[in-house]
Order: structure tokens, then C-alpha cells, then sequence
């Protein structure tokens, strides 16, 4: 059995990404791992508040590794702040989210395994984000588009 082609390239997708304020920049996708993970940069001005909703994923597993800041991430109801050289694993199905609440702007590496989400579920928040006025974008948009990609987004806090 012969290994299965990939494109093998540094930083494949070479874009970066903006939602709002947060910034992602993919180095692996699906198409360069053979599906096997994705990994993009992200990076979280200080004070930010994630917009889109919490939410689950099915189908990988998550992992963040901490380069600078502090990065709270909230995961079934359970905050874990996650600093340079620290990670953190979210597993399938788990409710999570994130926020910077230092005054010092976060820079971490995500990883996700298998790669079955990548740079143009970011790019559709994106576009969605740009059409915002004023606040958060409409947030049944913002679930369609998760869903789509294979999140589950949480109920709205009651």
C-alpha cells in the first residue's frame, strides 16, 4: 500500500484571517496532512470576548497550546486559563469557549485531530462578521454556518 499524496508545503493556506478582532492564520490543513490535523495560529487582542457562541464538535478533538497571554477557555462550565507553554486537549462533544480577560494580547497554536474543520469555516464567520453594524453578528446566521462545519452550537446562556 503506497502512502496517499499531499501537497507538501509550509503554511499552506498563507492568509490571515480576521473575524472581528481575532486573527487566525493556518499553517496545516486537511489537504496537507492527508486529513490527519489541521493546525492554525490564533491570536486574541487583550480584553476580547469570544463572539460566537460556545459550542461542541463530534468529529476531532481539539487541542490549544499556549504561546503568550493567557487564554481562558471555558469548557462544560469549567474555566482553565492556559499561558505560554501550557496546553490544553478539549475533547469531542465537550461545550467549550474562550476569552482573553488579561491585559496582555494571546498568541496560541490550535490543533485539530483529525482535520475536519479548516480555513473556510473561518472565512465564512469572517464575511458574516464584516456585515455586522454595531455588536455581535445575528447569531442564527452564525449557528447555520457552524453547523455546516460540524459544530454544535450550545443553547444561549439562560
Amino acid at each position: 500500500m503506497s502512502p496517499q499524496a499531499v501537497d507538501l508545503s509550509v503554511n499552506p493556506a498563507d492568509e490571515t484571517i480576521r473575524i472581528g478582532p481575532l486573527e487566525l492564520r493556518f499553517l496545516v490543513t486537511a489537504e496537507n496532512s492527508g486529513g490527519a490535523i489541521a493546525a492554525f495560529e490564533l491570536a486574541v487582542p487583550a480584553g476580547q470576548r469570544l463572539m460566537a457562541p460556545a459550542h461542541s464538535h463530534d468529529h476531532f478533538e481539539e487541542t490549544y497550546y499556549g504561546i503568550a497571554g493567557v487564554l481562558t477557555w471555558t469548557i462544560d462550565g469549567k474555566p482553565i486559563a492556559v499561558g505560554p507553554g501550557q496546553a490544553l486537549c478539549i475533547p469531542r462533544g465537550a461545550v467549550h469557549r474562550f476569552d482573553n480577560h488579561g491585559t496582555e494580547d494571546v498568541k496560541g497554536l490550535c490543533l485539530a485531530s483529525p482535520a475536519a474543520i479548516g480555513p473556510q469555516f473561518f472565512r465564512e464567520a469572517a464575511a458574516l462578521a464584516s456585515t455586522a453594524k454595531s455588536g455581535p453578528p445575528d447569531r442564527a446566521k452564525v449557528e447555520e454556518i457552524m453547523r455546516r462545519h460540524g459544530l454544535t452550537p450550545a443553547p444561549p446562556p439562560s
